[in-house]
């Protein structure tokens, strides 16, 4: 069984970094292309470089959890005292906007 819990605590770990913030991502830079990542409604610099003449090549958008929120496992389960009856779930579900950018 305790295989299992730190299974769960690394899943876990793994779920919650992937869900966490960036404002902004530059994942493929090179002279000719850009990709820009917006999660969230977060504001980002896509502006200036359509203002630098940087053309929009493709444009998609994916639903991301944007925050978490720890609640109780039961309904008899004290947060304050008992930890190990705390379960993590998504809060706020948001929209991932991807943005590939060719000179």
């Amino acid at each position: 069984m305790r295989k299992y819990k730190k299974l769960i605590y690394i899943f876990i770990i793994f779920f919650l970094i992937g869900g966490c913030k960036t404002q902004e991502k530059k994942v493929n830079e090179n002279e000719e292309s850009i990709e820009i990542i917006v999660s969230c409604g977060e504001e980002s610099n896509l502006e200036k470089y359509l203002n630098d003449g940087w053309i929009i090549k493709k444009e998609y958008s994916e639903e991301k959890v944007c925050s978490w929120k720890t609640v109780a496992a039961s309904k008899d389960c004290d947060l304050e005292k008992d930890k190990g009856c705390k379960i993590v779930q998504p809060d706020k579900i948001g929209e991932e906007r991807i943005y590939l950018l060719e000179k």
